[in-house]
């Protein structure tokens, strides 16, 4: 026989609709494509060098 006052899901009410801040992903968005320029950047001084 089951229980009724057992949630069906194990994921909090409060948590369901939890998104990330606008401003934060456009900030990781830009670091990542800044990390990625910088790194193609060094390979290119490296490939260039050598």
């Amino acid at each position: 026989m089951p229980e009724n006052n057992v949630p069906q899901n194990n994921v909090p009410q409060n948590k369901r609709n939890w998104t990330l801040p606008r401003g934060l992903v456009i900030r990781l968005f830009a670091y990542l494509i800044a990390g990625h320029l910088f790194a193609g950047f060094l390979y290119l001084l490296f490939s260039v060098g050598s």
